[in-house]
């Protein structure tokens, strides 16, 4: 296996590479390549196996499936401290993930975090404890005990702020299930841990093993069924991962639902679960049918979808009646069952709540094959959600005209590029379409995110997500959007700028005071606050700065700026 690296060279086309994050050109591997990784394969495999050790494959190394192999391959015996498994991340040769392989076969984890701990937990497998190792050779299925799917299931949607206008892109799960069906040994247990469509594991998974196990002729063996074809041992057990600084936790120490297609799959996900992950302190719930177990992921994200949906439209009743929604969330908060209630930013993002509803709406009408409608609060949340944090720019459009500016004249600093507080994690963030929609209409933006290097959604946008699905297609004039760079420092980020939208509250924006903030500038400038940054306190000192002020919510903006003019 070719591991080495490079800058690319003239000669080399992007189709023969695949380039890391950091610049550097891993060779495609060849023919020659993939005889050499299936000898490296039954080689370790063989040498883990005289360790007692089980062999798991995990498919797909990105944002989930890389720390999952970390845990499982850092799992001992409880008793001997001894490891108890031997793990392969396994990701195809492709142009755009590939260098993922030499990066894990070096011990370098292939995704950015803020938790301290995902460094060394894949550094510790792969160097000190050999308990974790990376392919691109389906053949590693052939070996395996377990088999880990973590390949990306995403919804598409054809039209902004209308889900069922989209469908779930199923294909490349089930050519990695096909992949499986078609190789693995009957005894291995195959656990998806994608959210996917409810139905997927028992509509579409077990019927691609199924069938493959057929045409492999493996006869009458263990599990086999009346027709004598072995019964996949298939399970479902969704992950609840949160970016942060307590990436690896929510996997390890987090609860977990796992179900399984018989006795057998459910009960050998149980052991298996159970030897990785703290049972102990974060019990399993094991239920019956994978369906449930998937429906389960769909409900707790919608659910979650749904409640920012409703605030939103308090957040325009407050705006235009004179109240702070922070305060009345905060009123709310003191009553104990409603402590969950949160204040709605300028968007929904993570990979999850704003698509996993739409997989429950497309899996009703195309995997179980209902022609009705049902569903009325899921996709509208959805709806609501995609298309809120444009908001954020009628905010800011109508702060400038009250300084008599434009925004086609302006030049705009959005501070926060990523979904949540305190993460890197860019994916589907609000700030991305409040970006979007003002270059769309004129201004030029920079952009600024101590935990975000690269916006990978504008500077690879013809291509990230995938090609021709990035949010560029719902606007105008993004083209130059590509061009896009993340500003290295706030000061460089906020030097004459017009407008400053405080778009996630990351800690070190919170601690910015309205002195800091003009002085950085330079000038009065407007300030748009997306999360409720904003005491009193400071909402008054901006105004008598000379600056203008809008909120999210915040309808006693205006009461405020009233009582500084009257200088009381």
């Amino acid at each position: 296996m070719s591991t080495s690296s490079s800058r690319i060279q003239p000669a080399q086309t992007c189709d023969q590479v695949s380039i890391s994050p950091d610049g550097q050109a891993f060779p495609l591997p060849g023919p020659a390549d993939i005889e050499r990784e299936n000898q490296r394969l039954q080689e370790l495999v063989r040498a883990q196996r005289s360790l007692g050790r089980e062999i798991v494959v995990v498919m797909g190394v990105g944002f989930v499936g890389a720390v999952m192999a970390g845990v499982v391959a850092d799992a001992v015996h409880r008793k001997t401290g001894e490891p108890l498994y031997f793990v392969l991340g396994m990701q195809r040769p492709s142009s755009r993930s590939y260098w993922k392989i030499p990066f894990l076969n070096r011990g370098r984890a292939p995704v950015e975090a803020e938790d301290p701990e995902v460094a060394p937990l894949i550094a510790r497998c792969v160097n000190e404890k050999k308990t974790l190792a990376a392919t691109f050779s389906y053949e590693a299925l052939a070996l395996a005990d377990v088999v880990v799917v973590d390949v990306q299931c995403d919804y598409h949607k054809n039209a902004l702020g209308n889900v069922r206008d989209g469908h779930a892109e199923i294909k490349a799960l089930e050519e990695s299930l096909q992949a499986i069906g078609e190789r693995i040994q009957p005894h291995c247990l195959v656990l998806i841990e994608t959210t996917v469509p409810p139905g997927t594991t028992e509509y579409v998974a077990y019927p691609i093993l199924k069938k493959a196990f057929s045409r492999r002729g493996l006869g009458q063996k263990h599990g086999a069924d009346s027709s004598g074809v072995p019964e996949p041992l298939l399970a479902h057990s969704y992950e609840r991962v949160m970016p942060g600084r307590q990436y690896v936790a929510s996997i390890r120490e987090f609860w977990r639902v796992c179900s399984g297609v018989n006795d057998e799959a459910r009960s050998r996900v149980q052991q298996f679960l159970s030897k990785v992950l703290n049972v102990e302190q974060f019990p399993l719930t094991v239920l019956d049918r994978p369906i449930e177990s998937e429906t389960c992921k769909i409900v707790e994200n919608s659910y979650r979808a749904t409640i920012l949906a409703f605030l939103d439209e308090w957040s325009r009743f407050a705006e235009r009646n004179g109240v702070d929604l922070l305060k009345v969330i905060k009123a709310i908060k003191m009553r104990p069952t409603h402590n969950n209630i949160i204040f709605p930013g300028p968007g929904i993002g993570g990979y999850c709540l704003p698509k996993d509803g739409g997989l429950g709406v497309w899996a009703y009408n195309t995997l179980m094959g209902f022609d009705d409608d049902i569903f009325k609060m899921t996709p509208l949340a959805i709806d609501i959600n995609d298309t809120r944090a444009l908001h954020v720019a009628q905010l800011v459009r109508d702060a400038l005209r009250n300084m008599g500016r434009i925004v086609a004249a302006s030049r705009i600093a959005v501070l926060g590029a990523s979904y949540r507080q305190d993460v890197g994690d860019t994916r589907y963030s609000g700030s991305e379409m409040v970006v979007r929609k003002l270059v769309e209409m004129g201004a030029e933006v920079v952009a600024h995110d101590p935990y975000v290097k690269h916006w990978w959604e504008f500077e690879k946008q013809d291509s990230y997500p995938a090609p021709g699905k990035s949010w560029a297609r719902f606007f105008r004039n993004q083209e130059h959007l590509s061009e896009l760079r993340m500003a290295e420092d706030l000061p460089g980020a906020l030097a004459g700028v017009d407008a400053v939208i405080l778009a996630v509250p990351h800690e070190p924006y919170r601690a910015l005071n309205p002195e800091q903030v003009t002085e950085m500038i330079g000038a009065r400038a407007a300030i748009i606050d997306c999360f409720g940054l904003l005491s009193d306190e400071h909402i008054a000192r901006y105004f008598e700065l000379g600056c203008e002020v809008k909120g999210l919510g915040r309808g006693h903006i205006q009461r405020i700026k009233k009582m500084v003019r009257n200088g009381k």
